[in-house]
């Protein structure tokens, strides 16, 4: 299973609050087959099969500008650890196992 950070910034939108646009990717994501995601201030955290993982990046990616956007920048950063199964619990877990 993969991890992927996922922000969506849309520009040109003539206000600062971006709330109403990640409320609308929030909807896109519970949508989303195979991904589990958890809403951060500054990103959404996505998990599941990258392939799965990628779709939905896509989805998401396209949702501001069928709300009204005329340009939108997409940053993804991604875990995909193959040696073993993970997910951002287990990674928080492991680190705070060695915070003891």
């Amino acid at each position: 299973m993969a991890i992927a950070e996922v922000t969506i910034i849309p520009v040109g939108t003539g206000s600062t609050s971006l709330s109403g646009y990640v409320a609308d990717l929030q909807r896109v994501l519970a949508k989303q087959p195979g991904i589990t995601y958890e809403l951060t201030s500054m990103s959404t955290i996505l998990e599941g099969e990258l392939s799965d993982i990628f779709a939905a990046i896509t989805v998401l990616h396209e949702t501001p500008f069928a709300n009204g956007a005329q340009r939108v920048s997409t940053s993804v950063k991604i875990d995909d650890r193959r040696d073993k199964v993970s997910s951002s619990k287990q990674k928080l877990d492991s680190v705070k196992e060695k915070l003891k």
